[in-house]
């Protein structure tokens, strides 16, 4: 039975649309993940497989974007991961919801590490000389972007166990009201700031292979905010106008914080840190939320390819952009040229790459 969500502003938004709309939604962020990653490659931020560190002017652009994405954009995966998950859950009940995670999760994360990993990273190992193949391979063990479903396969693990404490969340649709989201954002900032002194930003979890657990905080209560979302129906009922409210507010949060944040050092800097990434990652979270719900709400045969694969690409677009970095290392210029040019050839090679790979014979089925 179909069912519509009306809006505040009176919108009117079928499930389809929605669906459509978070797919889209989930697109744009695998788009931002592989760009995350080509500028990267060419940053002042040495975290990643192959690097080109600028030596030129216009690679602080390229750190003012990777910084500012990080601030938000993993965190929104997380969400919209917790949006489907009670679904998932009542559909299929306690073990089938713990056995398809695992397969979706499990089998692609086991497949990275085992045999897409010593690929990305072969060039680390070109570059050592002290040790043999089978030696790097163990010690250099990381699960290096699919630490991401490494992390949801443990929140699905405790969704799983607080489901069988208690019951659902009642599904009541109701717009958040401005004053949850103003607490929400002081409280993700607190319990930032405060996780941040045993575990301050740079750190790194070996084996885990977590690149960022400074924003765990915000990874979970991100992926428990999805939860809460899909029982209270907020993806449908937040207003059109919250669009501009977020985007707004990420932009004042930007020009009143960043100065304070990246411009002295101590706690007060710390805290602003904390501060600007808090309502940053919220209000670039509901703006691009609202935006593509009243704006990017269809898909058409293009779209549903580019959703399709969307995982994928996740997977497998380390491969690619390494494979570009060394095939772009004789190339002179700009660092922001270099990232263009991976940018602009990357994504078309890691939806062509991710399409073959869902071709090979029960693929399908995980991916």
């Amino acid at each position: 039975m179909k069912t519509e969500a009306t809006g505040t502003a009176g919108t009117t938004t079928t499930p389809s649309t929605r669906i459509d709309a978070i797919d889209n939604l989930r697109v744009m962020l695998t788009v931002l993940v592989v760009a995350h990653h080509a500028a990267i490659t060419y940053s002042h931020i040495p975290m990643w497989y192959y690097t080109e560190p600028a030596q030129d002017l216009t690679g602080l652009p390229l750190d003012i974007f990777v910084v500012s994405n990080q601030a938000f954009f993993m965190g929104f995966f997380f969400l919209i991961s917790g949006f489907f998950t009670p679904g998932s859950y009542d559909r299929k009940g306690a073990r089938p919801f713990l056995r398809d995670r695992l397969v979706r999760l499990g089998i692609p994360l086991l497949a990275y590490v085992l045999l897409l990993r010593p690929l990305a990273d072969l060039g680390g190992y070109l570059r050592q000389d002290a040790l043999p193949f089978w030696q790097y391979y163990l010690r250099s063990w990381d699960p290096g972007p699919m630490w991401f479903v490494e992390v949801l396969i443990v929140l699905a693990a405790a969704y799983a166990g607080w489901r069988a404490l208690r019951p659902p969340l009642d599904a009541r649709p109701a717009p958040p009201r401005p004053r949850w989201i103003v607490l929400f954002v002081l409280g993700l900032a607190v319990a930032t700031f405060v996780w941040r002194v045993p575990v301050p930003t740079g750190s790194y979890w070996p084996v885990a292979g977590l690149p960022t657990p400074d924003y765990l905080p915000q990874y979970v209560s991100m992926f428990v905010l999805g939860c809460v979302a899909h029982r209270r129906g907020w993806f449908g009922t937040l207003p059109a106008r919250a669009a501009l409210a977020g985007f707004g507010a990420a932009g004042v949060a930007t020009a009143a914080l960043m100065p304070v944040a990246y411009g002295g050092s101590g706690p007060l800097a710390q805290a602003a840190i904390c501060l600007w990434q808090s309502v940053f990652a919220v209000g670039m979270i509901i703006g691009f939320t609202v935006w593509f719900r009243e704006r990017w709400n269809r898909q058409g045969p293009r779209g549903r390819f580019l959703s399709r694969h969307a995982y994928t690409v996740y997977i497998v677009h380390p491969l690619v952009l390494v494979g570009l970095g060394w095939a772009l290392s004789p190339l002179a210029a700009p660092a922001v040229v270099k990232f263009a040019i991976m940018l602009v050839l990357a994504l078309p090679l890691c939806w062509g790459l991710a399409f073959l790979v869902r071709r090979l014979p029960g693929a399908g089925r995980v991916l």
